[in-house]
């Protein structure tokens, strides 16, 4: 694993959920281990899933202890059948026990991101839609579980309100109105494209006589969707329309089948269940 590669901010994140679980150190690990032990340890699938998250798996060992050896058998994006070795570990006793919990919790929240942004992708197979998440991420963890979303097969919208433009209902309610929102972003020296929110129909044609890029149909039923997207097609050529809102596996091939470019849920990363895996000495 080389730290390098991944950013400061995540590293600091899981140093501080080592602080968490650790705090001044493992009492039962160090009353009950030998300093000088050594041991073999292997991560086993308990249930078939899609794994994600290696990287920061293995970047919680590197920063308890470096020089626990870490073989990956198998790669994140793969789908990985229950009994499964995924990982072998060689190292210090104590180290391996110490980073154990705080590794697979990162670990298993991935890798159920993965899998079930997997399931959606494959519900839609054969139609011609992205799936991409939302910023409904767990704090201080969005870049591990929009990692997880790749990993799965999906996209990413925007990391943060920091690198692209997506005008909601409240910032409307707040500044005016459709138009005006979009002409004050338009108005900026920005390169990012202008994404505005719609609930209906005279919402739509509003924002379809903006500058706006990509129109993100809010909550809409699929027969509304499918009258929105041929309406938008007709009337602005190359504007991309994203569905959101109450997305679930039950309904998303329904929503995907009305013609919408991308379909974007939170779902995917807030309401994951964690993947099973098990760490074993062996």
């Amino acid at each position: 694993m080389n730290p390098a590669l991944i950013p400061p901010f995540v590293m600091d994140s899981i140093r501080n959920a080592l602080i968490e679980d650790i705090g001044h150190g493992d009492i039962t690990t160090t009353l009950t281990i030998d300093e000088v032990s050594r041991s073999e340890a292997e991560l086993i699938a308990k249930e078939e899933l899609v794994l994600a998250g290696l990287p920061f798996f293995e970047a919680v060992f590197y920063i308890v202890d470096p020089d626990v050896e870490i073989k990956r058998l198998k790669d994140d994006g793969q789908l990985i059948h229950k009994g499964s070795r995924i990982v072998s570990l060689r190292g210090s006793t104590r180290s391996i026990l110490m980073a154990e919990r705080v590794a697979l919790n990162i670990l298993q929240r991935l890798s159920g991101i993965a899998t079930l942004t997997r399931q959606f992708v494959e519900t839609v197979s054969g139609l011609p839609v992205r799936i991409v998440d939302t910023r409904k991420t767990t704090p201080n963890m969005r870049h591990m579980e929009k990692y997880a979303v790749r990993a799965g097969g999906g996209g990413n919208h925007r990391f943060g309100l920091y690198d692209g433009v997506l005008i909601k209902d409240n910032h409307i309610a707040a500044c005016g109105g459709i138009t005006k929102a979009v002409e004050r972003v338009a108005r900026a020296p920005l390169l990012t494209k202008i994404e505005v929110e719609v609930k209906n129909i005279e919402e739509l044609k509003e924002a379809l006589a903006t500058r706006a890029d990509v129109i993100m149909l809010d909550n809409m039923e699929p027969e509304a969707m499918r009258q929105a997207v041929a309406l938008a097609k007709t009337l602005k050529s190359g504007v991309l329309i994203e569905a959101s809102g109450n997305v679930t596996i039950q309904n998303i091939r329904e929503i995907a089948a009305t013609g919408v470019d991308i379909i974007s849920t939170g779902y995917i990363t807030h309401s994951a269940k964690a993947a099973d895996i098990s760490l074993k000495i062996l």
